[in-house]
C-alpha cells in the first residue's frame, strides 16, 4: 500500500484508527474462523495483519529555523522519520499533541502506511483465553498466525544503542508498536487492570497501606463530584451511580492479592487522574513496573514510600526529599551506568516541597525539621545492615540521608525512559540508631503518617499539572532524539 499525505494531524490519526482496525479485525476474523473450522489464513489474507506505519518528513529550509526550547516534538534534523503505531484510538491525544507543533513551527509533511511488521495474534485479542476455544494448542497457533518475537523488541532507541543506517527513515518515536504492544500486556498481567486505565499521572508505593489511604481518598472524591471513578484490580469499579456504604469495601476485597504490582486508578476529568502502584519490595519489581509504564508516556511518576533514616537527628515520620542518589541496586549499571548523574528535577522538587509545606501546615525553619533533602541509597539487599562494617564508608563518603530499595531505580528508569520523576520518602526505622522496625511502633507510625504522606503526593501531582507541558524537562532529552517524547 501506498503512503498517502495527510492535511492535519487529526487527518492522519484518523486514517491510523482505520488501518489499524481493518488489520486487526482481520486477525481478529481469521482467528474464529481457524477456532471454529480449523481453516488457517493463506498468505494473501496473513499480509493483511501489519502495524499501521506513520511518517513524517522535515525539508530543511521548508520554514525558517526553528530554535524552540521545548524538550519534545522537535527534529534533531532535517530528514524523514517514521514508526509503527498501535492502539492510536487510546493514543490520539497524545500523537496529535506530538505531531502538531512539528507541523506548525517545522513545516512537516505527514504519511501514514502499512508497515512490514505483523500484529501478534495475542495482542488482537483481548481476553486472553484463546487457547480454551476448540482445543487448539500454541503450537498450532503459531505455525499459522504471527507470534510475539523477542527479537523484535528492545529498546534500542530509548538506551542510545540504535544504528542509523544512510538512506533509512530515522525513529519518530522512543517505542514502535511492538514493544507498546508487549508492555500494554505486561501492564493488565501485573497488575491486574486493564492498561487503559491508568492515568498520567504516577504514584509509585512500596507499601500496601497506601492503597488504603489512596482508596479513602478516591472514594471521597467521587462522592464530592471531582473524580469519575476509582478503578481496582479484577475489574472492580466505582464511580458515581454505584457508590455506596460498601465501596471501599468492594475494593479493599478485590482480587489484588493474585497481582504482582496492583493497581488503583482515580479517573478525574481533563486529564488529571492519577494511579497507584503497589510495586512491593525491590529495583527489581521498580525496574519491571517502570519498563511497561513508559510506553504510556506518562506526565510524571513519583515514589512515595517508606525508607530507614540515616541521621541520628531524623525522627520516625520525618520526610526525605531525594536530590541524588546513591544506586547499589545493580540491575540498571549496563543500561545507566553508576557513575551517570541521575539529576534532580527542578519542577519536581519545587512541587514537592511545597505540596509538603501545604498538607504539613509548617514551612521554613519548622518544615526543615521534618523534611530534609539530599542523598537517597538504593540497595538491592534488604538485609544489608548486616555488612554495615562494608558499608560504612561509602554511606559516609555520598553523605546519604536515607536508605530504601526502589527510589534510584525509579529515579534512573525514568532518567533512561524520558519520563519525570521525583522521591518523597517517610523515615520509617532508624537501623544504625537502635530504632528497627518492630509491629507495635510501626503500626502506630502507619496510622500517623501514611494519610499525610500520601496526601503530599497528590497535591504535588496537582501543582505539576498546573504546570503544563513545562514538566517534561529537556535534561531528560540527548542531542539526537525522536520528535516525540
Amino acid at each position: 500500500m501506498t503512503f498517502e499525505t495527510a492535511a492535519t494531524p487529526e487527518a492522519a490519526i484518523d486514517r491510523l484508527e482505520r488501518l489499524y482496525s481493518a488489520a486487526r479485525d482481520a486477525l481478529r476474523h481469521d482467528l474464529d474462523r481457524f477456532f471454529e473450522t480449523g481453516q488457517a489464513p493463506d498468505t494473501r489474507e496473513r499480509a493483511r495483519y501489519r502495524y499501521p506505519l506513520l511518517r513524517v518528513s522535515y525539508a530543511p529550509g521548508a520554514t525558517p529555523e526553528n530554535r524552540t526550547k521545548r524538550g519534545y516534538a522537535k527534529f534533531a534534523a532535517p530528514g524523514v522519520y517514521q514508526t509503527t503505531v498501535t492502539q492510536p484510538a487510546a493514543f490520539r491525544s497524545y500523537l496529535i499533541e506530538q505531531l502538531r507543533p512539528l507541523v506548525e513551527e517545522y513545516g512537516a509533511r505527514i504519511e501514514t502506511g502499512i508497515g512490514v511488521e505483523e500484529i501478534p495474534y495475542p495482542y488482537a485479542l483481548e481476553g486472553g483465553d484463546e487457547l480454551g476455544r476448540g482445543k487448539v494448542t500454541a503450537s498450532q497457533l503459531a505455525r499459522h498466525f504471527p507470534t510475539p518475537l523477542l527479537s523484535l523488541v528492545g529498546d534500542e532507541i530509548a538506551d542510545g544503542t540504535f544504528e542509523l543506517v544512510e538512506g533509512e527513515p530515522r525513529p519518530l518515536s522512543l517505542f514502535d508498536a511492538v514493544r507498546v504492544d508487549f508492555s500494554l500486556r505486561r501492564l493488565v498481567h501485573y497488575t491486574g487492570t486493564d492498561w487503559r486505565a491508568f492515568q498520567p499521572w504516577i504514584l509509585l508505593t512500596n507499601y500496601h497501606r497506601y492503597v488504603d489511604q489512596f482508596v479513602r481518598l478516591g472514594l471521597a472524591e467521587i462522592e464530592a463530584g471531582t473524580a469519575e471513578a476509582l478503578v481496582a484490580p479484577g475489574g472492580v469499579r466505582i464511580d458515581r451511580a454505584n457508590i455506596d456504604a460498601g465501596a471501599a469495601e468492594r475494593v479493599m476485597s478485590a482480587l489484588w492479592h493474585r497481582y504482582q504490582m496492583p493497581a488503583y486508578h482515580l479517573v478525574r476529568p481533563g486529564g488529571a487522574g492519577v494511579t497507584l502502584v503497589n510495586i512491593g519490595v525491590g529495583p527489581s519489581n521498580a525496574k519491571t513496573i517502570t519498563d511497561h509504564l513508559a510506553v504510556l508516556r506518562p506526565h510524571c511518576w513519583l515514589m512515595v514510600g517508606h525508607c530507614g533514616g540515616l541521621r541520628q537527628t531524623q525522627v520516625i515520620g520525618d520526610y526525605v526529599l531525594a536530590h541524588a542518589y546513591l544506586r547499589q541496586d545493580g540491575i540498571l549499571d549496563e543500561l545507566v551506568p553508576p557513575d551517570i548523574p541521575i539529576p534532580a528535577l527542578a519542577e519536581v522538587q519545587v512541587a514537592l516541597q511545597q505540596a509538603a509545606a501545604e498538607v504539613t501546615g509548617e514551612a521554613g525553619d519548622l518544615l526543615k525539621q521534618r523534611l530534609r533533602t539530599g542523598t537517597v541509597v538504593t540497595q538491592d539487599d534488604r538485609n544489608w545492615e548486616l555488612r554495615w562494617a562494608k558499608e560504612r564508608r561509602r554511606i559516609n563518603l555520598s553523605r546519604a540521608i536515607a536508605v530504601d530499595m526502589e527510589s534510584g531505580t525509579v529515579a534512573a528508569q525514568g532518567y533512561r525512559l524520558r519520563v519525570p520523576y521525583g522521591t518523597l520518602l517517610c523515615v520509617s526505622d532508624k537501623p544504625l540508631h537502635g530504632e528497627i522496625k518492630l509491629p507495635g511502633a510501626a503500626n502506630a507510625f502507619y496510622e500517623r503518617a501514611v494519610s499525610e504522606h500520601l496526601r503530599i503526593g497528590l497535591a504535588a501531582l496537582d501543582r505539576l499539572r498546573e504546570a503544563g507541558t513545562a514538566i517534561h524537562s529537556r535534561k531528560l532529552r540527548s542531542f539526537d532524539e525522536p520528535p516525540f517524547r
